[in-house]
This record gives structure tokens, sequence and C-alpha cells, in this order.
């Protein structure tokens, strides 16, 4: 098993040259398309043209933009994310100070999803077409149609302002008061998780079900075995890699930041750092923040495939 797990880390390593290659000259190419120059934005009101032109010589901004695509690519190679235009703050110490409340936000979200979309979505499939599967469908159902701000609105109306048992808003890092910090971050989490849970709960059903359908099933059940080693043992390792695959890709996403929860409860995040570096045409944040996410993206990916052959043996040949 090691073997394979190896060459497919490997095939995955090669493709993943050329993959950020084509999402580097992406993200450079799709930013200097945006309207407004950010050589006036950092001019402020008076916009002297001596001014303008040494911004522009600065951050090469005069340079074709081939010659800028080479000169940002060899920064980032060499580990340089570039330099604010805004805040005069380099890009690498913005994300170091900004990834690490996404993360924690990001993790307790999908624990929360996780818990509750896997544990429904299995107790759903084996009692299919019941009450408890009707009840589960709906409730899933509500939990991906809700908006989050709605419900993040919602819950600090009820659990900040009426009962007065969570903050409404700000953030604390857990390596300063970590009962305050989970305080402050798991109604963000809750909103969240809620939304990712019921689309994770309909895939688990449906994987589950398929899986309780199969031959393999049949057999471990007429050979006597408990319906809790046949669910969980066969059947759910079976199941899970649809629910790996998705479980990835909602990760990255609320790595790349969820911009209204951040928002509405005021975390310091990745999702208002994007927003801030849009409107401010902060080149150099914006082209590094999406560069990191895309990578991110990517080794989600490679630790999705690793965890197909980890949970199903069959992919192992």
């Amino acid at each position: 098993m090691e073997g394979i797990v190896l060459q497919l880390i490997g095939k995955r390593l090669a493709q993943l040259v050329p993959t950020l290659f084509f999402v580097s000259v992406l993200i450079f190419s799709l930013q200097h398309l945006m309207p407004g120059d950010p050589a006036l934005v950092m001019a402020g009101e008076e916009r002297d043209p001596v001014v303008i032109e040494q911004i522009r010589q600065q951050y090469g901004l005069d340079q074709p933009i081939p010659v800028q695509y080479a000169m940002w690519i060899g920064k980032v190679l060499a580990g340089d994310l570039g330099e604010s235009m805004r805040l005069k703050v380099p890009v690498s110490e913005l994300v170091a100070q900004k990834l690490p409340v996404t993360i924690q936000l990001a993790v307790m979200a999908m624990l929360i999803a996780l818990v509750l979309g896997v544990t429904t979505g299995v107790l759903s499939a084996v009692k299919r077409n019941s009450a408890w599967d009707w009840v589960v469908n709906v409730v899933g159902l509500a939990g991906i149609s809700t908006p989050n701000f709605w419900l993040g609105i919602m819950m600090i109306l009820l659990f900040a302002v009426h009962l007065g048992w969570l903050p409404a808003s700000g953030y604390v890092s857990p390596f300063e008061d970590l009962g305050r910090s989970l305080a402050t971050t798991i109604m963000p989490a809750f909103v969240l998780g809620t939304a990712i849970a019921g689309v994770i709960m309909r895939h688990t059903r449906s994987a589950m079900i398929q899986a309780l359908d199969s031959d393999y099933v049949r057999t471990a059940r007429a050979k006597g075995l408990s319906e809790r080693t046949v669910v969980w043992k066969h059947a759910m390792r079976n199941a899970l890699t649809p629910v790996i695959t998705l479980g990835a890709l909602e990760f990255g996403t609320l790595l790349s930041g969820a911009v209204l929860t951040e928002q509405i409860f005021s975390i310091p995040g990745f999702g208002k750092l994007i927003v801030d570096a849009v409107f401010n045409r902060d080149y150099a944040v914006v082209q590094g923040v999406v560069l990191v996410t895309a990578t991110t993206y990517i080794v989600l990916n490679l630790l999705a495939d690793i965890g197909y052959i980890l949970a199903n043996p069959r992919l192992r040949t």
C-alpha cells in the first residue's frame, strides 16, 4: 500500500507544477483586467503626475505585462509574495496574521459539518423511507437553503442579545484565552457548518444507500455479522469516497474566506482581507491571497486522493 500511495503522491506532485503555473498566469491576468489604476488610488486626492509616475516605477507598473508577471513570479518562487501597496506591509505577513484565524474557524465548521452530516446521513440511509428519513431530509434541505447572513443575525439576536450567553462579534486568539476564543467563534462556525452539513448529509445518504444495496453487504449479512458491523465497517468505508471529495472541497472553500460570515461576526480572517484588497486595488494582496487559496485547494485534493486509498481497500489495486 505504501508504494501505491507514494506513486500517487508522485503523480500528483508532477501535475502540481503546470497547474500552479496556469493558475498564477490566470490570477495575474485577471487582476490586470480589473478597472482602475492602483497608482491613482495610492496617490491620494492630489494625484500629482510626478508622484503617480514614481509609484508606477517603484512597483513596476510602468513595465509591460509579461515583464511584470516575470518579476512577480520570480519573487513568489523566492518566497516573497510582495508588499501591500496600501498598508506597506509584506503580503506574507498579512497572510500569516489572517490565515490562523480562518483555519480555526474552518476546522470548527468542518467538525460540526462532519459530525452532523455523516451521522444523520448514515442513519437516514439505514432507516430510509421512514419518519426519521423524512425529518433528516427536511432539516438538511433547510440547512442548505438558509442564507448564512440571516442565520448569523438570528443567532446573534438569540444567543448574544436576548440570552447573553455569547459575544455578538469580535475574535480572541486561542493562545490568549481559549475559552473566550471558542465563545467568539462557535456561532460563526455553526453558521458555516450547518450549511455544509446539509450537503454532506445528502451525499452520505446517497452513497450509503448504494453501498447497502451492493453484493458485498448482502454477503456480509449472510455470514451473520451484526448490523452495526455491516453498516460502519463494510458499507461506510466504501461510501466515504464522495464524502472525502466533498469535505476537501468545502474545507478549501472555508479556508478561502467566508466573506459574509466574517463580516457579520467581525472576524478578521481571509474574507475581510481579500474584500479590502479588492476595493483598494491592492494588487499584491489580491494576487498573494488567491495564490495561497489555489495552492490550498490543490493540496487538499491531493490529500483527498490519499484518503480514498486509506478508506477504500479496493482502490489499492
